[in-house]
């Protein structure tokens, strides 16, 4: 497979470290609210990219963690931590709010058929890690202690910014927000590992650790959660554009200061999803949720081929207009599944099967290109192949994309079933007269026959799908 790797910011060609299998890790939700469809835009295409890689017959294991401590407000290492303000909005526990908020996150997945990694691990069930890497960092001269707080010391590195060409100018405080500088780093880069009560007095979660009571900083969880369950040598590591500085870039300096040689070969960032005002975040108010998107009537599935429509690597706009237009694309495609599962029967046909899914093949390994995968998808429906062998494609690729398509198709065919059986004997016994009459080309006996069922109350409708019958 061929994958664009934002660290060398060229396409690649995907080797594991070890051949046949694949480590792969995605950053996790903060769980102090319900995940918006731009964090789940994330998920999507890397739910997409580990199926894709397991169908060429990787053997992938998945880590994620669970942020539910550490994460503030701001990516400059000040604010209040995210968990908290969750817990003073709500009046709960930051463990109650932790709870809820990540059993929300992964019933938003379900409905989205965003398969549950391997490995969640929850960044309080990971403190022992942390302590253990923050100490050797020390040891090794990476870290220091500076008004109670451990930081990461940035000017030990030989390079630091190692996604672009970024100067310690272009990014002054080393924040994506505008923040006040910390005073206690010895450099604007720093970041901190540890936080001690000396920072926050009122944070709820807090350990003992060699420096003093406190809790890790954001940057660390990852790092320790990923070489626990995936080693030293991390193939592929995943996440939103906006983590790509500063979260993922610290990631790399701790890690590699750690283990003293390179850690990820790989790193996969999917683009935001904009409105028309700009990227879609919590703070901003444009809070668009699977369950709101569904007390509005669309199906969760529907915004999952929204999000396939486009490349992971492009900036995706939503607006109900949009997401209205996939709608209609795919209930006309889950209706040309449906058509061509009526007449399917025997076996595939093996050389007009291997024909096309290698435009499916051609599309997923050329860097994830969805929207082409889509169209390899439309191009199995146009074909002259038989139906049994669309239908076997039609599910091979959903081992990848997840739409559902055959399912949808026989859900629709069971309600075409249900509304023909109340269709009385004397309307069923014109329809299928007019049907013999389409066959033989007597189109005047068809709309003879069209007119007088239109008489009685009925009508008959041709469609590519096949002739629908309803009450007027």
């Amino acid at each position: 497979m061929q994958i664009y790797n934002s660290l060398t910011r060229k396409k690649e060609e995907l080797v594991p470290h070890e051949p046949g299998k694949l480590s792969m890790y995605t950053c996790g939700p903060t769980v102090y609210h319900y995940a918006h469809i731009g964090n789940l835009r994330s998920y999507i295409m890397e739910d997409v990219l580990e199926k894709y890689l397991r169908y060429t017959g990787l053997d992938v294991k998945r880590v994620m963690n669970i942020t539910d401590v550490g994460h503030l407000t701001s990516d400059g290492d000040t604010g209040d931590d995210k968990m908290l303000k969750g817990a003073k909005r709500e009046h709960k526990t930051v463990m109650e709010i932790a709870k809820f908020y990540t059993d929300a996150f992964f019933a938003d997945c379900a409905k989205l058929n965003i398969k549950t990694p391997d490995v969640v691990a929850p960044a309080t069930q990971c403190i022992d890690d942390f302590i253990k890497v923050i100490s050797a960092l020390i040891e090794k001269g990476y870290a220091y202690e500076a008004g109670g707080n451990i930081y990461f010391d940035t000017s030990k590195l030989k390079e630091y910014y190692v996604f672009g060409d970024f100067s310690e100018e272009d990014l002054a405080v080393g924040v994506r927000e505008g923040v006040e500088e910390d005073g206690n780093k010895r450099n604007k880069a720093d970041f901190v590992l540890w936080f001690t009560k000396s920072k926050f007095d009122d944070q709820e979660l807090k350990w003992d650790s060699p420096w003093g009571v406190g809790y890790p900083g954001w940057h660390i969880e990852c790092s320790c959660i990923s070489m626990k369950n995936l080693g030293e040598y991390l193939d592929l590591h995943c996440g939103g554009i906006d983590n790509q500085f500063p979260h993922h870039t610290n990631e790399i300096a701790q890690s590699e200061a750690y283990l003293g040689h390179k850690w990820c070969s790989y790193w996969f960032h999917v683009h935001h999803l904009n409105t028309n005002s700009g990227k879609m975040s919590k703070s901003k108010g444009e809070f668009l949720t699977v369950s709101l998107l569904e007390s509005k009537g669309y199906d969760p599935l529907v915004y999952r081929f929204f999000c396939l429509q486009s490349h992971y690597r492009k900036s995706l706009v939503f607006t109900y207009e949009n997401l209205d237009n996939a709608k209609r694309a795919f209930e006309k495609l889950a209706a040309s599944v449906a058509a061509a599962k009526k007449t399917a029967s025997g076996e595939p046909d093996a050389a007009k099967f291997a024909e096309l899914k290698a435009g499916f093949d051609a599309a997923l390994g050329n860097d994830l290109n969805t929207s082409l995968a889509i169209t390899a998808l439309y191009d199995v429906l146009k074909s002259d192949a038989d139906s049994a062998t669309k239908i076997a494609l039609i599910n091979d690729f959903d081992k990848v994309l997840s739409l559902d398509l055959v399912k949808k198709a026989d859900a629709l065919i069971e309600a075409e079933k249900a509304a023909e059986s109340d269709v009385p004997a004397e309307i069923q016994a014109l329809v299928d007269q007019r049907r013999e009459a389409r066959k033989a080309k007597n189109f005047a006996l068809a709309d003879e026959l069209r007119d007088k069922i239109a008489e009685l109350g009925w009508v008959v409708e041709e469609t590519r799908q096949g002739t629908k019958i309803y009450k007027k």
